[in-house]
């Protein structure tokens, strides 16, 4: 196995210009927009920013704006952070030194002595942009390019596959999956791919007479276009190309912003369907990738057109909004839990009891950092 690791991190080095700098497009999007979100609010409530930084480590370029904003390009681009008056780190941990000692008028600038309201609303904003940016890139692209759809016609039914043994045949036509009506294949595969295991009813129409059938989707193993593996779940039918079937909608930029705010909420769903999936040994829990995998999607996805690659920004920055709001210390989510239960309590928990929650949430960052990582190299290992 150490000889394939090497020689996929080999193959992986030989592509880095075109892996990287797609990476680079695409997480400084994601991170800009997340950290704008936190800026903007916080400006807005009158609290003073001291840095605005994508990435950390040290500071690469940078300028100071006339607000005393301290905008900058950091070394290591897996992240970033805004730093607030009063703050002693980038996870906006109070400067107990410095915040106990301010005026009054300084106090109005401080983050830490803002109303419990106004912190939750600056820290939730950064999530919450990441949401806006994901439905302007759906609306933008759905606006430019229209929406593909096609009929949710059966054309072929594989042998020994779920469908097959459901009694699903060639032809029929998808009506509603659980009651949930269905208008295209696509919708279909959605719901199949997070049903591993569960068993469904399909309305479908053969040959203008309605029926029931009731197929469960099974997980299998299968490779993208690009040669790389994945686990899903699947009935085993394939959609029919005949031209009637096949159509692309032109989208007006009204209705454009509504199919982008449901393709947002698809995949916050279909995440959440998935981390739950896993729980419960339903889905694969190698899908869960870090930095390396993300390069290398983000530069596989880049040879294919740029519509494709802001298709994986909206997507990438749907995920990092939802990653940030999970009740974990040290991220956006747990910030928020402290301050919950701060407004329950009328008061904030100890510094200690802090000090404890934001120790547990770096562990369990740590830990989802090397998990996915070490899925990253088996990956590249496999690919």
């Amino acid at each position: 196995m150490s000889f394939s690791i090497l020689d996929s991190l080999s193959a992986f080095g030989g592509g880095f210009a075109g892996y990287v700098i797609p990476f680079l497009f695409v997480l400084t999007i994601v991170v800009f927009f997340h950290e704008l979100g936190h800026f903007l609010v916080a400006r807005w409530c009158g609290v003073r920013v001291l840095v605005f930084s994508v990435g950390f480590g040290p500071e690469l370029l940078g300028f100071t704006d006339r607000k005393g904003t301290r905008w900058k390009i950091s070394a290591i681009p897996l992240g970033g952070y805004v730093k607030f008056f009063g703050d002693e780190n980038a996870a906006s941990v109070p400067d107990g030194a410095i915040v106990s000692s301010l005026s009054s008028s300084e106090q109005r600038e401080s983050f830490h002595h803002q109303p419990v309201g106004r912190r939750s609303a600056i820290v939730a904003a950064g999530p919450i942009a990441n949401f806006i940016l994901a439905i302007v890139i759906f609306a933008a692209i759905f606006t430019l390019y229209g929406k593909q759809t096609t009929a949710a016609r059966i054309d072929q039914v594989q042998a020994g596959s779920p469908a097959a043994a459901a009694g699903l045949q060639p032809g029929d036509i998808v009506l509603a999956i659980d009651g949930r009506k269905i208008e295209s294949f696509s919708e279909m595969q959605r719901i199949v791919s997070g049903a591993s295991g569960r068993t469904l009813e399909f309305r479908v129409d053969r040959g203008g007479a309605p029926m029931t059938v009731m197929a469960t989707p099974s997980l299998r193993q299968g490779k993208d276009g690009f040669g790389n593996s994945y686990c899903h779940a699947v009935l085993g039918v394939s959609r029919s190309m005949a031209a009637g079937d096949v159509k692309t909608m032109s989208i007006d930029p009204l209705s454009a912003v509504w199919l982008g705010t449901l393709e947002t909420w698809f995949v916050i769903e279909r995440t959440f369907s998935y981390l739950s999936g896993v729980i419960v040994g339903k889905e694969c829990a190698d899908q869960l990738g870090g930095p390396i995998r993300i390069a290398q999607i983000s530069g596989q996805v880049a040879t294919i057109s740029m519509a494709a690659l802001f298709n994986l920004t909206a997507m990438l920055s749907v995920s990092i909004g939802l990653l940030n709001l999970f009740p974990v210390p040290l991220l956006d989510g747990g910030h928020l839990l402290f301050y919950g239960i701060e407004a329950a309590r009328g008061r904030p928990l100890s510094e200690r009891a802090q000090e404890i929650g934001f120790r547990i949430g770096l562990a369990l960052v740590l830990m989802l950092m090397i998990f996915a990582t070490f899925n990253d190299i088996l990956h590249l290992a496999a690919s």
